[in-house]
């Protein structure tokens, strides 16, 4: 508006003073921040209340019991712009051995043979999961069963393949281990997944696999 007429005459036809019109257009945007901070205050109390979990629609809903009457939309901006966010929750737990297959499978040797008398002998595997804001990260590690030292682990957002794939190549880029060295896991899809078996075969490793 103020770009297409005179400020002096719109001013004078409105009947306000120039120094007038001007503080209140430098107050306007001062008393919308002022009310931000405020908010954003309330919102960062709700959502420590909450120990991270809620997200704007909860948060909005304690706002409103509270007598505070605003918008989704702006306490959702007001928590984007202090980085805050509610933690995504998962109706259930994954579940990471899945032995339901028609895989052929390794026989559990373990519990036949003797302690190991040295490294490199027994590897132990299994795959683990946690909570992040993302989603579930699927973990695997790969443990010597004499010196009880993680010798190899992978991390991934699924539970392909490939997960132990790289775990077990991280293992024997670190550790080289002789053929004749026994790879213990459980009966889960991906240590019978044939890329994996035949990784395994060609470094002479023998495979088993313990009931679940």
């Amino acid at each position: 508006m103020n770009g297409e007429h005179n400020i002096r005459l719109l001013c004078e036809a409105l009947g306000v003073s120039r120094s007038g019109y001007y503080r209140w257009l430098t107050a306007r945007p001062c008393a919308r921040a002022k009310q931000d901070a405020e908010l954003a205050d309330k919102i960062v109390g709700f959502h420590s209340k909450s120990r991270g979990n809620y997200g704007a629609p909860r948060i909005l809903r304690d706002l409103k019991a509270a007598g505070i009457d605003t918008s989704e939309k702006r306490c959702a901006r007001l928590m984007n712009e202090r980085g805050i966010r509610g933690r995504k929750k998962h109706r259930r737990k994954p579940r990471t051995t899945d032995s339901r297959h028609r895989q052929p499978v390794a026989p559990n040797l373990l519990p036949l043979l003797e302690r190991p008398t040295a490294t490199n002998q027994v590897w132990v595997t299994d795959i683990t999961y946690l909570e992040t804001a993302e989603g579930w990260l699927y973990v695997t590690a790969i443990l010597d069963a004499f010196s009880r030292r993680v010798v190899g682990w992978a991390c991934a957002p699924t539970l392909a393949a490939l997960l132990v794939l790289a775990a077990w190549r991280d293992a024997v880029a670190r550790r080289k281990p002789s053929p004749g060295l026994l790879h213990h896991s459980d009966r889960g899809s991906q240590y019978v997944e044939h890329s994996f078996v035949l990784e395994l075969e060609q470094f002479g490793v023998a495979r088993e696999g313990s009931e679940v």
